[in-house]
């Protein structure tokens, strides 16, 4: 399960992930020669799934920024066995869902922390309004990008309290609801445990309200904890990442903007793949250099 960072840009300064003092106005983003191109993300995908990634998302910051994203689309598409998806925060997918589906995106995972818009402003700290990220929702379904993944970070005390809401908008609607315990994204956050609520303190409030059944995973290394509506009108997930880590069965590898390759969402230090393929290094070498980087983690 390969996740590839198309940009290191976001338009969203989420206190979790992009706080606005670590990334501010003179925050220096990656020069537009150092981040990977098209081509390089294409032959770093293709030799990725010659050694068995059959998953590939891109990210990003926020990838739909990054521009003619549905060619890269179009490119990663043609390569055989890949599912691919992509992750956003929707505050531009309402005018790029059909031309991303068209050229060959299969699903979409939405960022989304609250419906409460006074609540979600704060979260994502630029003024965005619930209302474009549902258009965009909205918009992915209609392209055939559904069912939707919405993402909720849970942090104790800003959003928690909203969240039955969430749960109760997306039951029925064939989207499935997936909260993730708030942790640290790339030492930025000034994370601390007593902002974590538990995923199994949120299952009970949500299960007072909307009962909830468990499901089985579906399949191997799936970092989703499954909970399916008693009545049958869907499932939700929770990401346990803080209080009962999933590392042991862990499949996914991340490349970041600049191409690094990364065997770990909480890693600070990557392995250089861009400048090996600059340099002149064959499929051959790389696949080598992916190889042991996989086989070595820890």
């Amino acid at each position: 399960d390969l996740r590839i960072s198309v940009t290191d840009r976001c338009n969203f300064r989420c206190p979790y992930c992009m706080p606005r003092e670590a990334f501010g106005p003179d925050f220096q983003f990656l020069p537009r020669e150092e981040i990977l191109s098209f081509e390089e993300i294409t032959r770093i995908a293709r030799v990725f799934a010659s050694l068995g990634v059959r998953k590939l998302r891109l990210t990003g910051g926020e990838p739909l920024l990054r521009n003619d994203l549905p060619k890269l689309v179009e490119m990663l598409a043609s390569i055989d066995g890949i599912d691919l998806a992509l992750t956003t925060n929707a505050s531009l997918l309402a005018s790029q869902a059909r031309a991303l589906a068209r050229a060959g995106l299969k699903r979409v995972t939405v960022s989304l922390d609250s419906l409460d818009d006074e609540v979600f402003r704060a979260m994502n700290d630029v003024d965005v309004p619930v209302a474009r990220v549902l258009e965009g929702i909205a918009a992915a379904e209609r392209a055939g990008l559904a069912p939707v993944k919405i993402n909720a970070v849970v942090r104790r005390g800003v959003n928690d309290h909203t969240l039955v809401d969430l749960a109760r908008h997306f039951k029925g609607s064939g989207h499935i609801v997936r909260f993730i315990e708030f942790m640290d994204v790339g030492t930025t956050n000034g994370w601390r445990l007593d902002e974590v609520v538990a995923a199994s303190a949120l299952i009970e409030r949500i299960d007072a309200e909307l009962p909830l059944v468990p499901l089985d995973p579906n399949y191997d290394g799936e970092v989703a904890r499954r909970w399916a509506y008693a009545d049958g009108e869907g499932e939700i997930g929770l990401i346990t990442s803080v209080t009962e880590p999933f590392c042991a069965t862990c499949t996914r590898a991340r490349i970041s903007a600049d191409g690094r390759l990364y065997t770990c969402l909480f890693a600070v230090e990557g392995v250089e793949l861009r400048d090996r393929m600059r340099a002149g290094a064959s499929d051959d070498e790389l696949a080598a250099t992916m190889r042991a980087v996989w086989e070595q983690r820890e």
